[in-house]
């Protein structure tokens, strides 16, 4: 008889799964998943076909009383919630009515009605500022959560957690509440940090990649005479590691931008509209990464190069006396799974585009966070 996981658990808002991506390698049977969006459950479906995935909104009653019903047929005794951030994230618009705010309510229902041994509940560090509804008054969400769990479970003593911290090549901030049920005699805390690893650690070993021109084929081998060779050899590492698309006069700025700068203060090749005029722009836009640091926090726009510090780090070149900057690029999606800390060989679903794929990696928190994090629990119990 197989031996029984010592975790079984549910995932709340459980998007593709990013966080789930060790979790059965480390003996934690995920068995059961709720994600609202259908693109996104078919994706986690196709990732853990094990998983019961339950596809809907959690804010149905009926729904929500069926995910319920699996978890507890299953006999679940951990949930692992991570409610959409965007009303919260510093990113986002950061409204303080954003319904997506009060999602935390319908999570805290579910751990309710199961009373699970344990739960983690990861968000964005501003929910330890952000106010929520409670019976017609404001009240700050940690408040919230321990006025109404408290009574059941013990809270880790820090909340605040960073990636990089845990040898993952990301500066991702997070809040993360580790909770025990008080008839466990555990104590779940973070566990003892360990080295940096920098992007020069993690990518600098890989071999360039220049991006494919919306301009058209032509117009990327005038550029680009090598275009074809650097992706073979790019290609001979993973069917990810392809060229990102961009336009032309983007590229051309960020070949005159150097590592660890933005294009928005080169004296020539600026970022500017299309009549000349010059772009106003934050200074983490149009920015080239660090290679002696970890890659800033991805945003679910990271194959963009005017969103947030998300271009290759680059190394100079010299063409007629003028110094330029090779990968004048957006990570490719297989850098992208690196800094986020993913299996390199976890098992994208053909059908999804690239789109999808960045923009749900870039919403995800590092796996291996998670797993570490889970890791010091199993070594407890």
């Amino acid at each position: 008889m197989a031996k029984r996981a010592k975790l079984r658990g549910l995932s709340l808002f459980a998007n593709v799964g990013i966080a789930e991506a060790y979790l059965k390698e480390i003996g934690v049977d995920m068995l059961v998943a709720n994600e609202l969006l259908p693109e996104r459950a078919r994706f986690y479906q196709d990732v853990y076909p094990e998983t019961h995935m339950v596809t809907g909104d959690i804010t149905d009653d009926k729904l929500r009383i069926a995910i319920v019903n699996e978890a507890k047929k299953k006999k679940v005794n951990f949930i692992m919630a991570t409610p959409p951030c965007q009303g919260m994230s510093r990113v986002g618009k950061m409204e303080k009515d954003d319904v997506r705010n009060q999602l935390i309510y319908y999570a805290v229902d579910v751990i309710q009605r199961l009373k699970p041994e344990f739960v983690l509940i990861e968000n964005v560090t501003t929910i330890l500022t952000t106010k929520i509804k409670v019976d017609g008054k404001e009240m700050l969400i940690p408040d919230y959560l321990k006025g109404v769990l408290g009574e059941d479970y013990i809270f880790n003593s820090q909340s605040k957690v960073r990636a990089m911290d845990y040898s993952i090549p990301q500066m991702r901030l997070r809040n993360i509440y580790l909770l025990v049920r008080k008839d466990k005699n555990v104590t779940w805390e973070f566990p003892a940090r360990t080295p940096v690893v920098t992007l020069e650690d993690a990518i600098g070993n890989l071999p360039d990649v220049d991006p494919y021109l919306r301009d058209g084929y032509d117009v990327t081998l005038a550029h680009f005479p090598d275009f074809e060779r650097k992706k073979a050899a790019a290609a001979a590492v993973s069917k990810w590691h392809r060229p990102p698309v961009h336009s032309w006069r983007l590229v051309e700025w960020m070949m005159h931008t150097p590592t660890n700068d933005s294009a928005i203060f080169n004296p020539v090749h600026y970022p500017r509209k299309t009549d000349g005029t010059r772009v106003s722009a934050h200074y983490n836009q149009y920015r080239r990464l660090a290679w002696n640091t970890p890659c800033r926090a991805l945003t679910q726009n990271n194959g963009v190069i005017s969103s947030l510090a998300c271009v290759h780090p680059g190394r100079p070149y010299t063409v007629n006396g003028e110094v330029l900057y090779t990968n004048p690029r957006v990570l490719t999606i297989y850098e992208v799974m690196i800094v986020s800390s993913l299996p390199l060989d976890w098992p994208i679903p053909e059908w999804a585009d690239e789109n999808l794929i960045r923009k749900v990696i870039g919403e995800g928190i590092p796996s291996r966070l998670i797993k570490v994090i889970v890791e010091e629990l199993l070594s407890k119990i």
